[in-house]
């Protein structure tokens, strides 16, 4: 029996229903094809009233901690945000700006965003990556951008963004981390 890689998908979202959760579903799935993986969700809108007015990492109630205790423990991050006006939501960045810096250094990160037009796909490299680079994780090669036309009552459907979130699964599997069968460990 393996180890299955704890893996937290984080919906930078303020709404329940969104074109990023079906991108970061998607994305999920890619990867559970060929790697064992415990999934937690982490999701903006749940955490708003929690989160909106804290300062202080100390001060965030539970089951909000928890959270947060979930994304510093994770093997792998998978994290989205939609793109508000060229920008990434301020409760999505305000999110990060409590978590622990030293849990995230070299965490394997891969990032996906969606936008409202296709002006907004360099998001991923001009304010995720920095966000993820101040932490010193390792943000994974190659993101996955939808806008509008990409998803559509909840489903993808256009073949670049499915082919972009095969590239992406593909490209992370070498970085992440390796797990052994729990008998071999004992074994040894």
């Amino acid at each position: 029996m393996t180890v299955p890689l704890n893996v937290v998908v984080v919906n930078g979202s303020p709404h329940v229903s969104s074109r990023t959760r079906v991108l970061l579903e998607a994305i999920t799935q890619e990867l559970r094809q060929d790697l064992e993986m415990q999934v937690h969700q982490v999701l903006l809108h749940e955490l708003v009233p929690d989160i909106a007015t804290v300062l202080d990492r100390k001060d965030i109630p539970m089951p909000a901690s928890l959270a947060f205790d979930q994304i510093e423990a994770a093997d792998l991050l998978i994290v989205g945000s939609p793109v508000f006006r060229a920008g990434l939501p301020g409760l999505f960045k305000h999110l990060f700006d409590l978590i622990d810096m030293s849990a995230m250094k070299g965490k394997p990160v891969l990032l996906a965003a969606t936008g409202g037009s296709d002006r907004h796909t360099l998001v991923i490299d001009h304010q995720l990556r920095p966000l993820f680079g101040f932490f010193q994780s390792l943000t994974l090669p190659v993101g996955v951008y939808a806008g509008p036309a990409d998803i559509i009552a909840g489903r993808i459907v256009t073949t670049a963004v499915r082919e972009q979130i095969a590239l992406a699964a593909a490209a992370a599997r070498p970085w992440l981390p390796q797990r052994v069968s729990v008998a071999a460990e004992i074994a040894a």
